[in-house]
């Protein structure tokens, strides 16, 4: 019988055929983890790169080591911004200023987006209840979301308008040092609507 040659796979090699799917998988994974790493100076190995000045001024096609140089001397780094591109792309920068900033960007992403929440009261809701209503207003205000105040009217006590007014009022009192207004009360079919906004 002939012998086979044996098929060897290179050490460190993604290869499918060589690795159960699960090694592969992680093995994808880390050198996607890789590639979203941006590369700094002495990081970047392959050349020549193409190179843009501070100032967005396109310095053309340079030996890395020289492009390296360049940044030394002007005291910033050299970063690569497009690595996928043939060339890769690098920009002289500060790579420290740049970081910051964009840390800074992404905690401004994750700033709190305003909602509306709707407070629903009758003319001739309890103190008990009004007390719990008003502690949810405030803890809506408080969060920096805006609250609609609305007193629902049902059958006959739509001829008691002035009664849900003064619970709309005395609402707006109770709430006046978080909250400012930002649509005036106004009577709206069976209701009366007013809408307030955190201060």
């Amino acid at each position: 019988m002939g012998s086979r040659s044996a098929v060897t796979t290179p050490v460190g090699s993604c290869a499918p055929r060589a690795r159960p799917a699960g090694q592969f998988q992680f093995c994808q994974e880390r050198v996607a983890a890789i590639e979203r790493q941006q590369r700094v100076n002495e990081q970047i190995r392959i050349s020549p790169v193409k190179v843009i000045s501070l100032d967005g001024e396109v310095l053309g096609v340079l030996n890395t080591d020289e492009a390296l140089a360049r940044a030394r001397e002007a005291d910033l780094d050299l970063v690569e911004v497009a690595p996928n591109e043939r060339p890769p792309v690098c920009r002289i920068m500060d790579f420290g200023k740049f970081k910051y900033q964009q840390k800074k960007k992404q905690s401004k992403g994750h700033s709190h987006h305003s909602k509306i929440k709707e407070l629903r009261v009758r003319p001739k809701t309890g103190e008990h209840d009004l007390a719990f209503k008003l502690n949810q207003a405030r803890q809506f205000l408080e969060h920096k979301d805006k609250v609609v105040i609305s007193v629902v009217f049902r059958g006959r006590e739509l001829a008691h308008i002035e009664e849900g007014r003064k619970v709309v009022d005395h609402l707006i009192g109770e709430l006046q040092d978080i909250s400012k207004i930002e649509a005036p009360p106004s009577h709206q079919g069976k209701r009366i609507v007013c809408i307030l906004s955190p201060k």
